[in-house]
């Protein structure tokens, strides 16, 4: 259907794409993978019109074709899900799917929403969105955002659909539900471009694989020729062992934080308890409270009944700032974009951010500018941030190197508890594990107590040693022998199943 001949993009000292050629063909899924900065989003780009390429040709159906913007795109049926979400917080969930076919639905200045809504909603119902279709954006979580950005690619009647990490939010649930739905798109001829970094999915659902590395192809082939491995040796050009990373030296008896009766307009008596040097996990369904108890532990969402006790004493938080100033609690957001940087800001003002009262010292109003550079490079080194200087702008980084900004931040300030949530989303193998190492070593090495909210069961059952099952905003089962009994994922996948059913 579409053929990519030695397509080269370069950006101001960044090679992006060196002269790749691949074929995408009706009926399809096609895998795309790579590292951060492999090249993938920028060749989908190139495919739906957002950048032209500097050399190269695309042939659409056999013929030469030039995409000068994405409309062009769309009216040759193509149309691409971002990894970031795009949608409008103000607008309902059917505006936002119907978005660029209102038109179609108005009479003069007259819309007639029952039948845009009506639309909408069959939509809804393919991508397993159950909700009044007139509810308003901003109340979606982020999973429900992503699948709502699906949904409006799929209005289109798209024959080409590019899906740029479309499951970096999604637990398994709402994963299976997107990839039946693949598969009844791959059915009707449907050429599906899928970039992801779970390999677990690459191996689940693809019928190609390409792999990019710096820029080139390293290759094409049959997901039946490939496994996890060979996948991850083209990709990073090394192996990659996955061991069981031990157990913690968790002190039971002491509580770094409890959650005592939270009652909010979530939660009807709520409660949890982490322990010192713990990776507490917290799993389930997107919407069944784990990020809303989190946020109202933070203050975002208000309690109405409760306590938090913090090292065994009674804590008073009403914001991230009471949390992190006075009791060392800090969050690291699902939603880096909108939530957990500053995208038009410096590397340097990401991180140092958390660390500004401190640095201003014993004198009011003196800040020391060298101070915060030499933490934000000091943090810079630790994580491997792969950036020029820590004057770039954070919008400017990868989506990996953006996690570990996210991360960075946190980690300066030196916070006792951590609550990560979905701390990879969006990042590649090999920054994965480092992410994944990084978290262990706080609780292992450092007695840092972390909870760790994730979707990616692999990484729930690599790095939590004790897991609390979230449904319907009640927790309705525990996985606590974890840190004594090394069990199997399938047994661990299967425990938390049987709560989840």
């Amino acid at each position: 259907m579409l053929e990519i001949k030695a397509v080269s993009k370069s950006f101001p000292g960044v090679l992006a794409l060196d002269s790749v050629s691949v074929e995408f063909r009706a009926g399809e899924i096609h895998a795309l993978i790579g590292e951060n900065g492999a090249g993938k989003s920028t060749l989908m780009k190139i495919m739906c019109g957002i950048y032209q390429a500097d050399s190269g040709e695309m042939l659409l159906d056999g013929k030469a074709v030039l995409f000068r913007d994405y409309h062009d795109a769309i009216r040759n049926k193509i149309s691409i899900v971002h990894q970031e979400i795009q949608v409008l917080p103000l607008a309902s969930v059917a505006e936002n799917i119907m978005l660029d076919k209102l038109g179609a639905y108005s009479r003069g200045l007259v819309i007639d929403w029952k039948r845009l809504e009506a639309e909408a909603a069959a939509h809804m119902q393919m991508v397993g969105l159950e909700m009044p279709p007139r509810t308003q954006t901003s109340r979606l979580s982020a999973a429900q955002k992503q699948l709502t950005q699906i949904a409006r690619a799929l209005s289109s009647g798209a024959r080409l659909l590019l899906l740029d990490e479309p499951t970096s939010s999604l637990t398994l649930h709402e994963a299976a539900t997107l990839f039946a739905l693949l598969a009844k798109l791959k059915e009707r001829g449907v050429a599906i471009v899928f970039v992801t970094h779970k390999l677990e999915e690459v191996l689940q659902i693809s019928d190609v694989v390409t792999v990019l590395r710096d820029g080139k192809r390293i290759g094409t082939e049959p997901r039946g020729a490939l496994d996890r491995a060979s996948i991850i040796g083209m990709m990073i050009g090394r192996t990659m062992t996955e061991l069981f990373r031990g157990f913690l030296p968790v002190r039971p008896e002491v509580a770094a934080l409890e959650l005592r009766g939270i009652r909010s307009e979530f939660f009807d008596g709520i409660g949890l308890r982490l322990r010192k040097g713990e990776i507490l996990g917290l799993y389930g369904l997107v919407g069944s409270g784990r990020t809303e108890l989190a946020k109202t532990l933070l203050g975002e969402y208000p309690r109405t009944a409760g306590e938090i006790l913090v090292n065994g004493t009674v804590a008073r938080i009403d914001s991230v700032y009471d949390a992190l100033h006075h009791y060392g609690i800090g969050y690291v957001s699902e939603n880096r974009k909108e939530e957990g940087l500053i995208l038009s800001d410096t590397v340097t003002t990401n991180i140092g951010i958390t660390i500004w009262q401190k640095l201003c010292g014993l004198i009011p109003g003196f800040f020391n500018p060298a101070r915060e550079v030499a933490k934000s490079v000091e943090m810079i080194d630790r994580l491997e941030i792969h950036t020029p200087s820590a004057s770039q702008l954070v919008g400017r980084l990868s989506g990996g190197n953006q996690q570990k900004v996210s991360i960075a931040k946190w980690l300066v300030a030196d916070c006792e508890i951590l609550i990560i949530d979905e701390p990879t989303v969006g990042v590649d193998v090999g920054a994965k594990e480092y992410i994944h190492q990084l978290i262990w070593r706080m609780a292992a090495e450092e007695g840092k107590s972390v909870i760790l909210i994730s979707s990616d069961m692999p990484e729930m059952i690599s790095l939590a040693r004790r897991i609390l099952v979230f449904k319907d905003f009640h927790i309705v089962g525990e996985l606590a022998d974890l840190n004594e009994v090394q069990y199997t994922s399938d047994e661990v996948g299967r425990r938390i199943g049987e709560f989840l059913a």
